[in-house]
């Protein structure tokens, strides 16, 4: 069983019988090694030599009793400096306790300090000096994240992080299984449990419609509609998160140019790449006018007319 923690209550000892005694007794009652008499200030004393040479070894705390007669005594008026409220704290916590209605030294006046006005009633005040002394919070304690904080990880542009996880995690399955329609209702579960309260899973998908990074395809009666993402969308996942990503464009630009490769599976067999994200540098490639692409339904995309402007980006 580990010994109680030491406390030593310097005071004045003209507030020992309205106050100190009772007190101290409490603190000894509430599992605490208070020391009392030792620590009394008496005419002439010293409270450098009273703490320093007496021994503050193995104090927890040093509770120091401020009263209307306490602060006009030498030893706080004229010793409880800056440089000594600073030695103690190095040691031990100090807890000034207030008992009058006086003035706090001004060494004391950055420190947390404990008022104490009804002696008969100090019940909320004195939990606090206990708090203090065993060094325990009366915080809630910390509950379980959200389920989806594992999977938050760096930001796309200037989006939320759980804006960023919504399409990074979108774009990450339109990789996978070649398609950029989504079913949020499918994809945002984990364990059979939703990663992410509806209305947040809502309203961020909402924000990044707004943004043009996802087409939401509005259904009633829907409970979540599923989402389109855009090129531009994926271009702002791409450039945060795939490695590499500017070189593998230039790659899928120099495929074409200088191996002739025609359509989208030759390019990304060339490459080792998957076939989505080589489908979505086509597509950028034909909306900056590099290229021409012709699409079919379920088939490959074939590139033609390769404009002089991918070969002079390639040279250049």
């Amino acid at each position: 069983m580990s010994s109680p923690p030491r406390v030593f209550v310097s005071h004045a000892s003209e507030d020992k019988e309205r106050f100190v005694n009772r007190f101290a007794a409490r603190l000894r009652e509430n599992g605490i090694d208070a020391w009392l008499d030792k620590w009394e200030m008496l005419p002439g004393d010293s409270l450098v030599d009273k703490i320093f040479e007496e021994g503050l070894k193995g104090a927890q705390a040093v509770i120091i009793v401020l009263s209307s007669v306490s602060v006009g005594k030498p030893w706080v008026r004229e010793e409880l400096n800056a440089a000594v409220v600073k030695r103690i704290s190095t040691g031990s916590k100090l807890i000034p306790v207030v008992i009058d209605n006086c003035d706090v030294p001004e060494a004391l006046k950055s420190t947390l300090w404990q008022r104490i006005e009804n002696f008969e009633s100090y019940q909320d005040s004195f939990d606090r000096i206990l708090a203090a002394i065993f060094g325990t919070s009366d915080r809630p304690p910390i509950g379980t994240p959200p389920p989806y904080t594992p999977h938050l990880a760096q930001t796309i542009g200037t989006l939320t992080k759980v804006d960023s996880l919504v399409l990074r995690l979108a774009c990450e399955e339109a990789i996978a299984t070649g398609s950029a329609l989504i079913e949020p209702e499918e994809l945002y579960v984990r364990d059979g449990k939703p990663l992410l309260p509806e209305t947040e899973l809502r309203d961020a998908m909402e924000m990044l419609e707004q943004q043009y990074l996802v087409r939401v395809h509005h259904m009633i009666g829907s409970s979540l509609s599923s989402f389109q993402i855009t090129t531009h969308g994926f271009e702002e996942y791409a450039r945060t998160y795939i490695p590499g990503y500017d070189a593998l464009v230039r790659d899928v630009a120099s495929t074409l140019v200088n191996r002739q490769k025609e359509t989208d599976q030759a390019i990304a067999a060339d490459l080792g790449k998957p076939l989505f994200i080589v489908q979505h540098i086509l597509q950028v490639l034909e909306d900056a006018g590099h290229l021409k692409l012709s699409k079919n339904i379920g088939g490959p995309q074939h590139v033609y007319n390769v404009a002089a402007s991918l070969r002079r980006a390639l040279a250049s």
